[in-house]
Parts: C-alpha cells; structure tokens; sequence
C-alpha cells in the first residue's frame, strides 16, 4: 500500500495564489485532507482541521487542504466563508492517483517530517485518535 513510502511531491497554486510543494514542508508533519464542498464529513472536519493548524503550527503541523470539486469559485466561496486557516488548493484524479487514488472522500494522509505517509485515512477519521498520533508526531522533535 501507500504506507510508509514516501509522499509524492507536487506543485499546485494555492486559491490565494501561491505556488505550494509538499516538499517544501520537510521537516514538518503534514496532514494533507482531499476534501469536497459536496461531502457533508468533509465540512464537518474542515474546523477541527483549522484549530489544529492554529494550536499545533508552531510545534511542526501543516494541514494542507485538497479540494476535489470541479468548481473553483465554489471552493473559494466555502473557504472565503468558513475561515480556514491553512492552505487550500484544487486536486484532481492525477494527484489523487499518485497518493494511489482518491475515490472516498474525505481522505487524509498524515506526513512524518521524514516525508513519508504514516497513516491513510479514508472516510470520516476518529478525530481524538488522530490528533494524538499527530501530537505523538510533532513531541517527537
């Protein structure tokens, strides 16, 4: 499976704009979340995910967010309305196809700061569990 390999890097502009790497975030935990503005869990986690960028960024956390929507003016019209606090960028079935595909959402892969994924989770996630693995994460450095 996609366990334990390394994270694909890519390229993408964020919806503000700016280029964004994954590999620029070496050394960081990444929890990477392929959403959609039309799936209800989807909504649901997108604050939780904003609290833990505010409460955790500076310990090592970056959440990047992946829309799968056609849509981009829907997209910007969601983030633009619920404050999200961490970058957002359009995906599509090739970048999904390189995390070996995205066919539930939401979808997440947690990063070590090595750049490998620790940890694949499709569907709606027990959040307390994945926050402490992501704690258990960021105390290691």
């Amino acid at each position: 499976g996609t366990l334990n390999t390394i994270a694909p890097d890519f390229m993408r502009t964020d919806l503000s704009g700016r280029p964004l790497q994954l590999n620029q975030f070496k050394g960081r935990v990444v929890l990477l979340n392929f959403w959609a503005t039309w799936c209800g869990p989807c909504i649901t986690e997108i604050p939780v995910f904003s609290r833990w960028q505010h409460r955790y960024g500076d310990a090592g956390l970056q959440v990047i967010g992946v829309s799968m929507d056609d849509d981009e003016a829907a997209v910007k019209r969601f983030v633009a309305k619920h404050s999200v606090s961490y970058p957002i960028l359009m995906g599509d079935a090739k970048l999904g196809e390189s995390f070996g595909g995205v066919f539930g959402l939401p979808q997440s892969f947690l990063i070590d700061a090595r750049g490998r994924i620790v940890l694949r989770s499709v569907g709606e996630p027990n959040m307390e569990a994945l926050r402490s693995q992501i704690e258990g994460l960021i105390r290691v450095h």
